[in-house]
């Protein structure tokens, strides 16, 4: 264990931290889950900006990789339009 207060400090805070990121990748990842599954093109349209908008605040948030943003946007774009 620890023994400088700064480090004790460090670990509460990235108990903190860890738990709020793994809030927000989780909470990402059920939404692109709901969209992939979706059949209707019409409510994949309605769903995809505000997925697209979360994306990328996390990404710019460094909760998860810029790339890995754009990877997930272009691969739900490509799913919506594969759509009939």
């Amino acid at each position: 264990m620890a023994n400088h207060k700064s480090s004790l400090k460090r670990i509460r805070q990235t108990k903190v931290k860890n738990l709020h990121n793994r809030y927000y990748a989780k909470t990402m990842r059920n939404a692109v889950r709901k969209l992939r599954a979706l059949t209707d093109k019409e409510e994949a349209v309605k769903l995809y900006p505000s997925v697209q908008k979360m994306l990328d605040r996390l990404a710019k948030t460094n909760i998860i990789h810029k790339n890995k943003a754009a990877n997930l946007k272009s691969s739900l774009c490509n799913h919506i339009n594969n759509l009939a």
